[in-house]
């Protein structure tokens, strides 16, 4: 039973994390590129380095707050369920 638990608790934290992580990429492009939206790879509009920056940028934040759901939650729940 506890390791039901564990994964549906890890599987809504993984979607709520998605969900944090995306407005925080948005926030932190707009600060520090001036612009609403962040350059898709497929765009001809920009270039490699500006494709890569929010690429790297992306994906560190996207990191940053997933491991820290992902420990938040995992530790709650062994709180709660023990073991």
């Amino acid at each position: 039973m506890s390791k039901i638990v564990a994964r549906g608790a890890g599987v809504l934290s993984g979607m709520l994390g998605g969900a944090i992580a995306s407005v925080v990429f948005k926030q932190v492009w707009k600060l520090a590129a001036g612009t609403e939206e962040a350059p898709q790879a497929t765009s001809d509009e920009y270039g490699w380095g500006e494709v890569l920056a929010a690429a790297a940028l992306q994906g560190a934040i996207f990191g940053v707050v997933k491991a820290a759901i992902d420990r938040s939650t995992s530790r709650s729940v062994h709180r709660a369920i023990g073991g």
